[in-house]
């Protein structure tokens, strides 16, 4: 059984934040460049520590999780990044605008014709969902299936290793990780064995294992279409509630499109925060810190951690130096997103669509319930009616 789910970080049991919280971007983005000092190891370790009976389901999937791209911290990290960014480069990327744009422009057509016809719609499941799915499997060479599960199966997994649940949700979520990896080993080994590229038969011939190709696809394939629709979700929400100084019709434009988005990777990313473990004593800012102290980093927003209060998280006292730069959302250094320039494309595309689809839309749900996870967040629903 692996660290990255044997290995917990609990909170404390006054309810204090077990952190060290850092929120300034310049110390942020120092943390972020200074990997000798300040290890990934923990940036995939669950939150809350797993019960007995949910381990005994993962063992039983023979889930493991060991550390190969976004938890690496040896010296393997840079080949294996460079496997992967074969498949994202920015090349790749503007050649799949064409592709993101059309499946972005039929979910918009769908959700319209729902909306003719005067019901309402979730544009969380009519729009943002799908594509990002489609276009990350398709980018990687893998073949576009079971997409709802995968869906599903991503949203379980980010609450079982960022949440809080308990003991009974718990043995729910590692039943549909379980399910979750041992679909994604036989696509594995499917796809190793296909005679056409795709990144785990690249990954094979860098010299990865089955299970450590297990390990990086199993978070990938949530990260790389997740967190996108996430994004999507939460631009979708600010744009139809007018809150974002850009209106429905301004975002029928691609620059304008784009500008929201920007503006909420700067404000409330689907990605707010990331984790790092000291790995040996240092300083920071002048103060010292311990081997072994674990630290959060604010990637996005510097508006308070909404989470908190669903964690039971104490946070007062964090220094609130103002806006993050958009930038800093997709992280910084040799661990920096390799599907950001993907992500921010995809989001920018499936609200200028849609914002041009959909006329004379109103926000039905103006308080919908939101995920709140350690680190990601959106709306779970932006239901919207015709005006």
């Amino acid at each position: 059984m692996s660290a990255a789910i044997t290995t917990e970080v609990g909170l404390s049991e006054s309810g204090v934040c077990p952190y060290r919280v850092l929120r300034n971007p310049d110390t942020v983005r120092e943390v972020l460049h200074r990997p000798q000092d300040f290890s990934p190891a923990n940036a995939l370790l669950a939150v809350t520590p797993l019960s007995g009976r949910a381990l005994r389901v993962l063992q039983k999937a023979r889930f493991a999780l060991p550390p190969v791209l976004a938890s690496n911290d040896t010296g393997t990290h840079a080949g294996i990044r460079k496997v992967v960014a074969g498949f994202f480069t920015p090349a790749k990327v503007s050649a799949m605008e064409p592709r993101v744009r059309a499946l972005a422009r039929e979910s918009a057509a769908r959700a319209a014709q729902r909306l003719a016809s005067g019901g309402s719609v979730d544009l969380v499941q009519a729009v943002a969902a799908d594509p990002p799915a489609i276009v990350m499997l398709e980018m990687l060479g893998l073949p576009v299936r079971d997409v709802p599960a995968l869906k599903a199966w991503s949203l379980d997994s980010l609450e079982l290793f960022w949440g809080w649940p308990d003991e009974d949700r718990q043995l729910e979520l590692a039943h549909s990780a379980a399910d979750f990896y041992s679909w994604l080993r036989e696509l594995v080994l499917e796809s190793v064995a296909s005679p056409e590229n795709n990144l785990f038969k690249a990954l094979a011939r860098h010299g990865l294992s089955t299970p450590e190709i297990c390990s990086l696809g199993y978070f990938l394939l949530i990260a790389g279409q997740e967190t996108t629709t996430q994004l999507i979700s939460t631009t979708l929400f600010r744009l139809a509630e007018g809150s974002r100084g850009i209106s429905w019709c301004e975002a029928a434009t691609a620059p304008k499109a784009r500008d929201l988005v920007r503006h909420v990777l700067a404000t409330e990313s689907s990605v707010p925060t990331w984790r790092r473990v000291a790995s040996q004593d240092t300083e920071l800012d002048g103060q010292r810190i311990r081997a072994g102290e674990e630290i959060l980093l604010e990637l996005t927003g510097n508006h308070g951690f909404p989470w908190a209060e669903t964690a039971g998280i104490e946070t007062a006292g964090t220094e609130r130096p103002g806006p993050t730069p958009f930038g800093l959302a997709f992280g910084s250094g040799i661990h920096r997103c390799l599907g950001a320039k993907l992500a921010e494309l995809e989001a920018a595309v499936v609200v200028h669509e849609t914002a041009a689809a959909l006329k004379g839309v109103r926000l039905r749900d103006s308080n919908p319930e939101w995920l709140r996870l350690l680190s990601f967040q959106a709306p779970r629903t932006v239901v919207v009616a015709p005006g």
